[in-house]
C-alpha cells in the first residue's frame, strides 16, 4: 500500500466537482443543496460543477462511478465534495479506476457512507478528508456553523498544522428539509462539555485511517478497501463514528471486538470518537435517553479496547461525525494526539 500523499489544494475561484456518490439526496431535498451551492460560491469563492447522477435519486454504481471519474480526470477541477451520504456506495468501489484516482489526485470531502471511497482512496495513497458534504456543512440552516467553517477553510485552502478544539455547543437533533422553516433560523444546542481523555500519559502522531463504524464493518465483511496486511496500518491514529441509525450499544461492541480478533485495533496505539448522535427522526431521544444512549456507547468502547488495545490513547466527544459543529479531519494524513497537554493537531 502507498503511502498516502496529500494532493494539491483548490484556489479561490477554482472550479470543484460536486458529486454524489452515494444517493442522490438533492433530488429530494433541493433546498439545502442549493444553499451548499451558494455558500461554496459566496463565502469560499469557490465554482461549483455538477455531473449526471448529482441530482438524480436511483442512479446506478456505474453512472456514480463515471461521475467519479470525470471529476477526478478534469485538470479544470482542483476537489471533490460530496452533496451527502446513503448507504450503498460500497457498490460503486469494484468499478473504480483505481489507478486514474491514483494518477489525478485530487481532495476528496465526504463522510458517513463516504468513508467508502475515503478508504479506497487511502489505498490508492490519496490524502482525503473526513467532512464537509455540500447538504449538511454548506447548506446548514440559518448559517454555517463557525467552528465548521474555520475547519473546512482550512482544509480546503491552508495546507500545514491546525489545532482542533471542542465545541462549546452542539447539536444532533436534526430538522426537516423538506420544511421551507427549517431554514429561516440556526439549529438550537447544547453545552459541549469538552473532550474526555482515557491513557493520556503519551504523545501518538500517525496516519489517520476509519471513518463510519457502521460501513467500516462492512467493508470489513465485503473485504473491500481493506489492507491485505494489516500492518500498513500500524501506527495510525483510528477514527471511529456513528450515524443517524443509532447503532445501540451491542452491536458497536461487536463490530469492535470482530476488528479486535482480526487483530486490528492494536495496531492503532491512538484513537478518536466521535460525539455519539443519539437523536433521530425513528428514535426522538429525550435528553435523558440520549445521554444514556452516549454513555451505553462509549461503554462499549472502552470495553472493547480494555479487551484487545489496553495501552490505547483515546480521545472520546471530538466533533467529527454526524453532529453539529463538524471538525474535518484528514484521512490518511496527520493527526497527532498530545495527551499530556490534551491537545490534538491535524495536518492538512
Amino acid at each position: 500500500m502507498p503511502t498516502p500523499v496529500y494532493p494539491p489544494k483548490p484556489s479561490p475561484g477554482d472550479r470543484v466537482a460536486v458529486v454524489s456518490p452515494s444517493s442522490g439526496l438533492p433530488e429530494l431535498f433541493p433546498r439545502p443543496f442549493e444553499l451548499g451551492l451558494a455558500r461554496l460560491r459566496e463565502e469560499f469563492g469557490l465554482e461549483p460543477v455538477e455531473y449526471p447522477a448529482t441530482r438524480r435519486m436511483g442512479a446506478t454504481p456505474r453512472e456514480r462511478a463515471d461521475d467519479l471519474h470525470a471529476a477526478f480526470a478534469d485538470p479544470e477541477v482542483k476537489a471533490v465534495v460530496a452533496s451527502a451520504g446513503g448507504d450503498d456506495q460500497i457498490t460503486v468501489l469494484p468499478l473504480l479506476d483505481r489507478e486514474l484516482l491514483r494518477s489525478c489526485p485530487k481532495p476528496f470531502f465526504g463522510w458517513s457512507d463516504n468513508t467508502n471511497l475515503l478508504a479506497f482512496l487511502y489505498e490508492c495513497g490519496v490524502v482525503a478528508y473526513h467532512g464537509g458534504s455540500v447538504m449538511c456543512e454548506f447548506g446548514r440552516p440559518g448559517a454555517m456553523h463557525p467552528l465548521t467553517a474555520e475547519s473546512l477553510r482550512a482544509a480546503l485552502f491552508t495546507p500545514g498544522p491546525y489545532e482542533l478544539r471542542p465545541a462549546e455547543r452542539w447539536n444532533d437533533i436534526d430538522r426537516d428539509w423538506a420544511d421551507p422553516a427549517t431554514f429561516e433560523s440556526e439549529p438550537g444546542s447544547r453545552p459541549g462539555g469538552g473532550w474526555s481523555w482515557v491513557n493520556a500519559d503519551r504523545v501518538v502522531e500517525g496516519r489517520s485511517w476509519g471513518g463510519n463504524l457502521e460501513i467500516l464493518s462492512w467493508l470489513l465483511m465485503a473485504d473491500r478497501a481493506i489492507a491485505r496486511d494489516e500492518s500498513a496500518y500500524d501506527g495510525g491514529v483510528l477514527i471511529l463514528e456513528t450515524s443517524e441509525e443509532l447503532p445501540d450499544a451491542r452491536e458497536v461492541f461487536r463490530v469492535l471486538r470482530c476488528m479486535g480478533e482480526r487483530g486490528l485495533l492494536r495496531r492503532f496505539p491512538a484513537l478518536l470518537t466521535a460525539r455519539a448522535k443519539s437523536w433521530s427522526f425513528e428514535r426522538p431521544n429525550s435528553p435523558r435517553q440520549a445521554a444514556r444512549y452516549a454513555a451505553d456507547q462509549r461503554a462499549a468502547v472502552e470495553r472493547a479496547l480494555r479487551e484487545y488495545a489496553p495501552d490505547t490513547l483515546a480521545v472520546f466527544d471530538v466533533d467529527f461525525g454526524h453532529t453539529d459543529p463538524q471538525l474535518v479531519l484528514p484521512y490518511g494524513g496527520t493527526v497527532r494526539v498530545d495527551g499530556p497537554a490534551r491537545r490534538v493537531t491535524v495536518t492538512y
